[in-house]
């Protein structure tokens, strides 16, 4: 579904991602863990092909190049993103946008009432929304797009405890997750600092970066653990 191969990017002059190798195949679900600062949302700018940054390496995107691609062709091969901090947009109202994406209006009523946005369709996009409003708000346009690869930036970031369930119903929805691996169509690709998502969503793989660099791979579950008991500063011991 996804490769990323020799990934260098410098943004303002700065290297923050030095030689990024990930790849995540058809149906699975990975995790990214890192401390702020480790590189984490840059690689996922990246990947949907922000134009400010610089870069070298190749992005493949079931099985196609994008590495030069613009983001709006990229979207519409199949990627789809939730931003820590999304825009708000002043004129574009939340229903035009998922009117882009799907045509039927009594099933946008539908999710955006489950998501508790329904009074939310004719507001401005973004605009003067909490951080728990937010974070629906990116998971509503995220169930409308159907994305075969989801980019979720940390989704649980300030989210209380009823928006976290409710965001990992929604994101294992999209994924559609099962114990049947046949319906498991959709890959994703979960960016988190301390991993309070992984009590809803589990992942299939996990991976550690720090300093721009992936420096470890493995069961999610143990990672977090390690991560809990040593700190990040415990996965630079084990590298050094």
């Amino acid at each position: 579904m996804l490769e990323v191969k020799d990934l260098e990017v410098i943004v303002g002059g700065r290297k923050i991602l030095d030689g990024v190798n990930l790849r995540i195949d058809p149906g699975e679900t990975c995790v990214l863990l890192g401390p702020n600062g480790s590189g984490k949302s840059t690689l996922l700018q990246a990947i949907v092909g922000n134009p400010t940054y610089q870069i070298t390496g190749t992005i493949f995107f079931k099985g196609e190049d994008i590495t030069q691609m613009p983001t709006n062709e990229r979207i519409k091969r199949g990627l789809g993103i939730s931003f820590q901090h999304p825009p708000a947009v002043r004129g574009v109202k939340l229903l035009d946008v998922m009117e882009e994406m799907h045509g039927d209006g009594e099933k946008i009523e539908e999710m955006a009432e489950r998501m508790g946005l329904g009074d939310f369709l004719e507001r401005d996009l973004n605009l003067g929304f909490s951080g728990g409003e937010l974070k629906r708000s990116e998971m509503v346009q995220l169930l409308t797009l159907q994305p075969d690869l989801v980019l979720l930036d940390e989704p649980d970031s300030g989210v209380d405890v009823e928006n976290l369930e409710l965001i990992g119903e929604v994101i294992n929805e999209i994924l559609k997750r099962s114990s049947k691996p046949r319906f498991r169509n959709r890959s994703g690709l979960i960016i988190t600092h301390m991993g309070s998502i992984m009590q809803y969503v589990k992942p299939d793989k996990g991976f550690v970066m720090l300093d721009g660099k992936i420096v470890c791979s493995g069961k999610p579950e143990e990672l977090i653990n390690q991560i809990k008991k040593n700190g990040y500063e415990g996965c630079m011991k084990c590298i050094n």
